[in-house]
């Protein structure tokens, strides 16, 4: 992945993220990608998508978890608006939560 859509991906995850928690910023997001500590965030809403057929991805967000681990909480949404929650460890994709949104 290149340096600009990390950049963009950064502004637009941070930006949707401000409103709930904004524990991770653009300059962060850019320093973790580089040092390697992210995972392709475009891989895992793939992964997230091939699990639950008939979904998209309606929202990423990177946050960080109780204990600082950081991850990205990806949010599904089906054709009749049922709400998905996918999230998972921001370096290794390990899924830490698959479920639906109440």
């Amino acid at each position: 992945m290149k340096l600009m859509p990390v950049v963009f991906a950064a502004v637009a995850l941070t930006a949707v993220a401000g409103a709930a928690q904004a524990d991770v910023g653009p300059d962060e997001v850019i320093r973790l990608y580089k040092s390697q500590a992210l995972g392709d965030f475009e891989q895992f809403n793939k992964q997230a998508v091939a699990k639950h057929t008939g979904f998209t991805v309606h929202d990423t967000e990177l946050d960080k978890d109780r204990t600082g681990r950081l991850i990205y909480q990806i949010e599904l949404k089906d054709a009749k608006g049922v709400e998905w929650n996918y999230d998972v460890d921001a370096k290794t994709g390990e899924v830490v939560r698959d479920a639906k949104d109440n």
